[in-house]
């Protein structure tokens, strides 16, 4: 009998939202639109079943991790395909100390502390996913572009199931990054260029080296983190998380680095399946904060002086400077269905919020900086009340560099 998260004959299908075509696997559509899983899973409305999943807290298996939320995932319904190294479980703790020791510039906010997983990037949540897809199709080789997180994160999960991995990154990629991919075996591909030039040249390998209909087996199978649905099954977990850390209550917002928007889109489609679902009551609104210079988002909500406000692009937050991302409509779905916003944070705004985190002992990359960044600006133009619950995922290592 089929499992939640297959289909009478294998994998859970692929469809397109736009013109509705379906595929057994395939890294976009013929139409040129990215792919979602056809009729992801939902579980029946009321609590979490206690043995499936704990309604207290205390009662959650960490040993889990973020594979507990099974019943939401459309991929792994057979335990022994998961790709896993015990990721997720992340710490929600009070940004301003747990004993309400407010600083003279408190936050005001939960943190939830993604630089924690095995890569030291929330990128683990989509890794596992991903690469769990890639080993249900039986593939033996898979491709990635990225900045370096999820490079470094899609390497490790490939050693971890024994299959092999090019990664495509920029000539100018951080050295830490860059060895972690090393070390786990894949093989980086240094492009020249724009972060979109690596794209390019990714997909030219992927369409060059595949089998026409692009199917799972294609030995060039696009583990992409900005194409591929399976690695927002993983990254929607985030949202599974801090309901349960919340004890089933949603935060009133929700503020993420925006980039191509995988966290940012899984926190959208997880809290709307927890809604679905039954398991909370509201959606929280959601913002992005996009690096001032490429803020492709900011300039569509609020024109171009918004998007640049100082002139200058935030070379710091490496990890979000994309220029045309993926999935554009459905991040400014997401932002309007919500109530949220998008927000440009300057290079110089970000280094400032850089030193307050690790100040508080909170050791992130600058990428992170821009989401507690943009709070603050959100508090003080009352897009955000100070009496508001809101969670920051805190997405990267400082030992990345």
């Amino acid at each position: 009998m089929a499992g939640p998260n297959t289909s009478a004959d294998g994998p859970r299908r692929l469809a397109c939202p736009d013109c509705g075509a379906t595929f057994a696997d395939r890294w976009r559509c013929t139409c040129g639109n990215p792919l979602e899983f056809a009729a992801p899973p939902v579980p029946d409305r009321g609590l979490p079943v206690p043995e499936r999943m704990p309604p207290d807290p205390d009662a959650f298996d960490a040993r889990s991790g973020l594979w507990a939320f099974d019943a939401f995932l459309a991929v792994g319904s057979d335990p022994a395909d998961r790709v896993t190294l015990g990721e997720g479980s992340t710490p929600l703790v009070d940004a301003d100390g747990a004993a309400g020791d407010a600083s003279d510039d408190p936050w005001n906010a939960e943190f939830k502390l993604e630089y924690v997983f095995p890569t030291g990037s929330f990128k683990d949540r989509g890794a596992t996913t991903t690469l769990t897809r890639a080993r249900e199709l039986d593939v033996d080789r898979v491709v990635e572009d990225s900045s370096g997180n999820a490079g470094a994160a899609i390497a490790t999960y490939a050693a971890r199931a024994g299959i092999d991995a090019e990664v495509y990154v920029p000539a100018d990629v951080k050295e830490a990054k860059l060895r972690a991919i090393r070390r786990a075996g894949a093989t980086p591909v240094r492009v020249e260029g724009s972060r979109a030039d690596v794209t390019d040249a990714c997909v030219a390998a992927v369409e060059g080296g595949g089998d026409p209909d692009g199917s799972g087996t294609d030995p060039a199978w696009y583990a992409s983190h900005a194409w591929n649905p399976a690695f927002f099954e993983g990254t929607a977990t985030v949202a599974y998380e801090i309901a349960r850390q919340r004890d089933w209550d949603a935060p009133d917002a929700v503020v993420t680095p925006l980039g191509h928007g995988t966290l940012f889109l899984g926190a959208y489609r997880g809290f709307s399946r927890l809604l679905e679902a039954g398991w909370i009551d509201e959606m929280p609104r959601l913002y992005g904060a996009q690096a001032a210079g490429t803020a492709p988002i900011v300039r569509e909500l609020h024109g171009p002086g918004a998007a640049d406000p100082d002139g200058k692009r935030n070379e710091a937050a490496d990890g979000i400077r994309i220029a045309e991302p993926v999935r554009r409509e459905e991040i400014l779905e997401a932002i309007r269905e919500t109530g949220g916003d998008a927000v440009a944070v300057t290079g110089a705004a970000g280094e400032r919020e850089l030193d307050r985190l690790h100040a508080a002992g909170f050791y992130t990359e600058p990428t992170c900086a821009v989401a507690p960044a943009a709070l603050r600006d959100l508090r003080a133009r009352g897009a955000v009340d100070d009496d508001e619950d809101v969670v920051v995922p805190l997405t990267g290592s400082g030992l990345k560099g």
